[in-house]
């Protein structure tokens, strides 16, 4: 009957007490990412995209045309690829003369505007080139900051979403405020942790002992009682437990003629392949047949439901356990109508959800703040991802 009970309140992921600090850094790396690139996209507009893009092209052309002809055209070789080249580099050095970088181009065509080209000809225009490529370099850093942009505002979503889970744990946290810590939760837990281990003993030698019939039976009965969980056997294997002779037989001697061979299984039961059919087949069912469903739930419901539910399993767990296990729970019962109980069932709500940093922040009294700090970065992070919003 275990339930999950109160959430972890530690939330999800990492989502623990770095998550404020570890917001407050994301939003601030996500500002300097976002100014850096509206930074670099300012100076671009400065010289207008258009001629920066020109720029950058024809400098990128320039360079493919130097290195595609230089072996060819430098000396007295190949005149055809000298002729080419020069064709080719005045092409692609010819801008505008109001373009950016204009002279350098200019000089770099210069350079190479010889009847006889040489390796150092070839770097000379290079060289002069490169005032054009700081464009090619302008825009490569927009990509870059364009890159480190989208990667920090990813990093501030997820800290947001860490932190919305970390908020909402904190405030679950301050929630339990209510909460005695000091009770002596022992005075509950110790009766339910005896109940739930000797009713689990007897469980399982009630399984080891009944014949197959009477423990499916006990399940029968177990699953029309509403606060028992039990699960029911398969249909085929409650029939044949019901009309064969082997039903008698524990299920624990069930499983263990599964697993003999027919010739063996023969001296056994008298249809051997009914026997595999109904009971190989659901060896992890049987296997699973546990006294689970009649154990008490930690932390136990509130008094009127835990009453109302022992007043079902006393009937229950009296054909499986002995007087002194029935005794354990109907004292669990009086303390659940005490006036005691709910002080008791709280304490041990909020011990049984909490780990020791939460409950350290309740006992101190320091939850409040940690509310309100977090509340505050989260604005401040939702604030960053608000204003550096590109699309």
């Amino acid at each position: 009957m275990a339930s999950e009970g109160v959430r972890d309140v530690e939330g999800d992921g990492d989502a623990g007490p770095d998550a404020v600090a570890a917001a407050g850094e994301a939003a601030a790396e996500l500002r300097e990412r976002y100014d850096a690139l509206a930074g670099i996209e300012s100076r671009i507009a400065g010289h207008g995209e258009d001629r920066v893009e020109a720029a950058a092209d024809a400098y990128r052309q320039a360079h493919r045309v130097l290195d595609q002809y230089e072996d060819d055209a430098v000396g007295s070789g190949d005149f055809p690829s000298y002729v080419r080249f020069e064709g080719a580099f005045a092409n692609a050095t010819d801008v505008d003369d109001d373009a950016l970088a204009a002279d350098a181009f200019a000089a770099a065509d210069e350079a190479v505007d010889k009847r006889r080209l040489s390796e150092a000809d070839f770097a000379a225009a290079r060289e002069a080139l490169d005032p054009a490529g700081a464009y090619v370099d302008l825009l490569t850093d927009r990509d870059d900051a364009t890159d480190e942009y989208r990667a920090a505002r990813k990093a501030a979503r997820e800290a947001h979403d860490d932190l919305t889970a970390r908020l909402a744990a904190l405030r679950e946290v301050a929630d339990m405020a209510d909460a005695d810590l000091d009770a002596d939760v022992a005075r509950l837990r110790d009766p339910v942790e005896e109940y739930n281990e000797s009713v689990r003993e007897a469980f399982r030698s009630f399984y080891r002992s009944a014949s197959a019939r009477d423990v499916f039976a006990f399940l029968d009965r177990a699953d029309d009682t509403p606060f028992v969980d039990a699960d029911l056997p398969p249909a085929d294997l409650r029939e044949y437990v019901a009309e064969y002779a082997a039903g008698e037989e524990p299920l624990p001697t069930l499983l263990e003629y599964a697993d003999y061979s027919n010739s063996k299984l023969d001296h056994y039961v008298d249809d051997p392949g009914a026997l595999r059919t109904a009971v190989a087949v659901h060896k992890t069912f049987i296997d699973r047949i546990d006294g689970e469903p009649l154990t008490i739930d930690w932390p136990p419901a509130p008094g009127d439901e835990l009453a109302y539910e022992i007043d079902e399993l006393i009937p229950l767990v009296s054909r499986v356990a002995g007087d002194e296990t029935v005794a354990t729970l109907r004292s669990i019962r009086d303390l659940a109508r005490s006036d005691e109980y709910e002080r008791l069932r709280r304490a041990a709500e909020v011990r049984d959800a909490l780990d020791d940093p939460e409950l350290a922040l309740l006992e101190s009294g320091a939850i409040d703040d940690r509310v309100r700090e977090a509340e505050r970065t989260l604005e401040l992070v939702e604030d960053v991802l608000a204003e550096t919003d590109r699309d």
